[in-house]
């Protein structure tokens, strides 16, 4: 599976949630042209560290319990990176950093749009992660 290192550059358009969680990005050209819009849809437990290191934990579907997530609203992600099994790690430009784990049963997140390969982390999550 390849990592969505496109992601860096890109911006929080968008945040909402219901029984998922979904970030919005965009990247654009230096001529103003989108060049990646994705939308990453987060469905098991993530974690929202901030940079002087507050971990929080959050699960879609708590209602107002994820307004933390509010605050990626026009960060930029700065960094990128996929370990294990799937676990996502994505660094923002405020030093705040979100991660999600696959879960053993559920499908824990995928990325979905245009401008890099598609991602999805099924249950038990997967191998073969590269840049």
């Amino acid at each position: 599976m390849r990592i969505p290192v496109e992601l860096v550059g890109a911006r929080v358009e968008r945040t909402s949630f219901d029984h998922q969680v979904r970030l919005l990005f965009l990247r654009h050209t230096s001529d103003g042209r989108v060049c990646l819009d994705g939308e990453l849809a987060i469905e098991t437990e993530l974690s929202l560290t901030d940079a002087v290191g507050g971990r929080i934990l959050l699960t879609p579907g708590t209602g107002t319990r994820l307004a933390p997530l509010l605050g990626l609203f026009t960060r930029t992600v700065t960094g990128v990176d996929v370990t294990g099994r799937g676990t996502l790690r994505l660094d923002f430009d405020d030093g705040t950093v979100l991660g999600v784990d696959p879960d053993p049963d559920y499908e824990s997140w995928h990325l979905t749009g245009f401008g890099f390969e598609p991602v999805l982390v099924g249950p038990g999550g997967e191998t073969g992660w590269r840049r």
